[in-house]
């Protein structure tokens, strides 16, 4: 992986050439006027007081501006430690954060499935012995 200023430039070269392929830009997370509802609008977003210009579809745009926000805050966090120096390591910290926090919430969730699933079988075999036990009444 790149670390340092040419990793960052080579970033800002691709979002100018996202910016230039889509032909659209935008303030503020709102959209750019397009003519096709298919066509990715290109959104701008702020992170670290940096600016980014991202594409993506008009029913994602409020998705990617909770995710930048979220994004801002965390690297803010990192920075403010004092602990963390440059914006790819801030970025890089902030990433493995965000990834350790969706494998535990991933994690959360299948343990919470697998609850679910018992208790829906354990439920099953209960009405399926209480049905039982009521036809073998009837006889």
């Amino acid at each position: 992986m790149s670390d340092g200023p040419e990793h960052a430039r080579e970033l800002a070269r691709e979002m100018s050439a996202a910016v230039d392929t889509h032909g659209t830009t935008t303030q503020d997370s709102a959209p750019a006027a397009h003519t096709k509802a298919s066509e990715p609008t290109t959104v701008s977003v702020k992170i670290l007081d940096k600016e980014y210009q991202v594409a993506c579809r008009d029913d994602e745009i409020e998705a990617l501006a909770a995710s930048a926000r979220h994004l801002d805050q965390q690297m803010r966090k990192i920075r403010e430690t004092g602990k963390v120096f440059g914006l790819d390591r801030i970025a890089v910290m902030a990433a493995l954060n965000l990834a350790n926090e969706l494998l535990q919430h991933r994690e959360t969730l299948q343990s919470l499935q697998s609850e679910a699933n018992g208790r829906v079988r354990n439920l099953t075999d209960r009405i399926t012995l209480a049905l039982a036990e009521h036809k073998q009444l009837k006889l």
